[in-house]
């Protein structure tokens, strides 16, 4: 399977966001799935496919011209497709991807997630869609969904597999490893 993963090129400032990541892309690598994700060799981003690539899987990179042209590309993944722009790159992501994760990040994953979520939500897509929330970090979100049914803007059955997972136990229960 591969598997889509939104995350940021920063680290953050919490140690448990380099374990967590490492942990998630130890278990890709091993697993026999593959990594598809922003291609970077920075953040959040670079230590995903470093600990996918250690564990001897594979890992897709989807990077727009404009980071190649700054160099941001990570240089030893076993693919690196070059998109024109940013929105190539979140359709060829959502093309390669079998099953969809959001790990903390900035806006920049929020806004790919939320894509997800929208087309998961509108039957388009029918993958698990994943936020994986470390320590709490999607609660907000998680609220903001709820509070969608509640005001009569969303249902139950529109946010059918959208989940949220607070460790990697849980997402593997989600994509059906346990």
């Amino acid at each position: 399977m591969n598997i889509t993963v939104y995350l940021g090129a920063l680290e953050g400032n919490d140690p448990a966001l380099k374990k967590a990541v490492e942990e998630l892309g130890t278990w890709i690598g091993t697993s026999g799935n593959a990594l598809v994700y922003g291609g970077s060799k920075t953040g959040l981003m670079g230590m995903a496919a470093d600990s996918v690539l250690r564990a001897g899987g594979k890992v897709t990179g989807v990077e727009p011209q404009f980071f190649i042209d700054s160099e941001f590309q990570h240089d030893g993944l076993t693919e690196l497709i070059v998109t024109k722009d940013m929105s190539e790159r979140k359709t060829k992501m959502i093309e390669l991807g079998d099953a969809f994760i959001a790990f903390p990040g900035g806006t920049g994953t929020l806004e790919e997630i939320a894509e997800i979520m929208s087309k998961v939500s509108l039957k388009q897509l029918h993958v698990p869609c994943i936020l994986y929330n470390l320590n709490g970090y999607y609660d907000s979100l998680k609220e903001l969904l709820q509070h969608m049914i509640r005001m009569g803007l969303s249902t139950k059955e529109r946010q059918e597999g959208i989940y949220f997972a607070g460790d990697l136990s849980q997402i593997r229960e989600i994509l059906g490893y346990i």
